[in-house]
């Protein structure tokens, strides 16, 4: 196993302003890699919570959290070129002018219940974006990490799930993330171009605003709401706090056993939502919990297996829900307030500074 160091490494990160993105970028930057960031601040980002078109819960918390993200990589020195991906010539001229050893694909449509209800967008913004970065980067980059999902795997026929098992999507996001998958492999077919395909599950942490189950468990506490489980509570999900995920790219990034494989790159234990619900009832003893029918699109999961990750690049998670969920829940509450009415706390001065949105959007570089 050889191992490639990160100091010095180019890698553009196309869709990196995004919640793994940005944290990716952070830890890349401070390990001395030249991180580049590519992204149109459109899809759950920027510029859908700063529109006054859009109906958005929580406005003010979330533009709080983007606003930091901004903040956070121009303090780090990373640069942004804000542009739509779906361009392929501002694209390849893009990549051209950052010349990456490596490219790694973030860009998507990030949730799936919004892909079920909107099929075209998500293929946009997720597939076309993709085949777009592919293409730009064939022939010219040394290695395309692609983000696919647990999704793929649809219903789990056992408690646990390999990167052997067959994969069998369940609605339009899994299946764009398995094609997406092929497309990846297909190029490399084609064209030789090294690859690295990464499935995360369920991943929480800091500055996410992708309502994702956790971080709506801990606002909805946070704003004196009840918190919806659905289900019964026995569903499980492979619970994966960020800074196991990033500590797991750098695994990827840094050893050229990556090359050409697919990794689960998770916890790798399964926990119920009824196991996460109780954490945060512990930190808030009022919240109300309820329980509600599942989604028929909403599959049936567990634990994904990351003894290949461990073999193969020396991956180590060390996060479990009870240290990484109080971790998060946490940040919440000294950021965010707690008990003062409203739920927002500093999140309401941090996003009304001088609607920071568009002031902090041009100190990034272009």
């Amino acid at each position: 196993m050889a191992v490639i160091p990160i100091r010095g490494r180019r890698i553009a990160l196309v869709g990196g302003a995004g919640f793994i993105g940005h944290n990716l970028a952070l830890r890349l930057r401070a390990l001395g890699a030249e991180v580049s960031i590519i992204d149109g601040l459109m899809v759950n980002n920027l510029l859908t919570f700063a529109s006054a078109g859009q109906d958005v819960a929580h406005r003010d918390m979330y533009l709080s959290m983007l606003n930091t993200r901004l903040d956070l990589l121009h303090q780090a020195g990373v640069p942004l070129f804000i542009q739509d991906c779906r361009d392929y010539n501002a694209l390849s001229k893009l990549i051209d002018r950052i010349d990456p050893h490596v490219v790694v694909q973030l860009a998507a449509v990030a949730h799936a219940n919004k892909s079920n209800k909107d099929p075209f967008s998500t293929f946009d913004h997720s597939f076309r974006t993709l085949e777009n970065a592919l293409d730009c980067a064939r022939g010219r980059v040394e290695h395309f990490i692609y983000f696919s999902s647990s999704m793929v795997y649809g219903n789990f026929r056992t408690g646990i799930v390999t990167e052997e098992t067959p994969c069998e999507p369940i609605g339009i996001y899994g299946a764009l993330k398995f094609g997406g998958e092929k497309l990846v492999i297909a190029y490399n077919q084609a064209f030789g171009l090294p690859y690295t395909i990464i499935r995360p599950s369920a991943l929480y942490g800091e500055r996410c605003v992708s309502r994702r189950v956790g971080q709506i468990f801990i606002e909805n506490a946070l704003h004196g709401e009840e918190i919806r489980v659905l289900g019964d509570g026995s569903d499980r999900l492979d619970f994966t706090f960020i800074d196991d995920f990033v500590s797991g790219m750098l695994c990827v990034l840094q050893n050229d056993n990556s090359i050409n494989q697919i990794f689960n790159l998770t916890y790798g234990e399964s926990r119920s939502l009824a196991d996460m619900a109780s954490i945060v009832a512990k930190h808030f003893p009022d919240v109300r919990v309820r329980y509600v029918p599942k989604d028929k699109l909403t599959p049936d999961r567990g634990t994904l297996s990351v003894d290949k990750a461990r073999e193969y690049i020396g991956y180590r998670p060390e996060w479990p829900l009870e240290r990484g969920f109080v971790k998060y829940l946490n940040w919440y509450k000294q950021t965010f307030g707690h008990g003062n009415g409203n739920g927002h706390g500093k999140a309401a001065s941090g996003a009304a500074s001088g609607a920071a949105s568009g002031a902090r959007v041009r100190e990034v570089r272009q």
